[in-house]
């Protein structure tokens, strides 16, 4: 694997991990209602960004393509997470920043 494919698929698999992360614990807020929208974007982030992983792994011709769809919905789920005050939202939107910046790179 290329070194840039390397780094990239790192920041797609920690993304993945936290997104996980952050929807396992949502589920635990109190407030579940509030955190739907989080939930459904974490669980869609981290699907993509595992298949952004592995696709960079198979050095794939389509992966230009899926990156520019990956930095959407890091994009996406950093915003949503942004806004809920949870530690587990926080370091969910900062590894959904890292992973977007990576897979703009890679799309380039």
């Amino acid at each position: 694997m290329h070194t840039e494919h390397q780094r990239c698929a790192e920041a797609c698999y920690q993304c993945a991990a936290a997104c996980e992360h952050c929807a396992l614990s949502c589920l635990q807020e109190e407030n579940i209602d509030m955190m739907r929208e989080c939930i459904k974007l974490d669980v869609q982030c981290a699907a993509l960004c595992r298949l952004a992983g592995q696709f960079m792994a198979l050095e794939s011709v389509h992966l230009p393509s899926l990156c520019r769809i990956c930095v959407d919905v890091c994009k996406a789920c950093a915003e949503e997470c942004s806004r809920h005050q949870h530690q587990h939202c926080q370091q969910c939107a900062k590894r959904c920043r890292a992973c977007a910046q990576a897979c703009l790179q890679m799309a380039a």
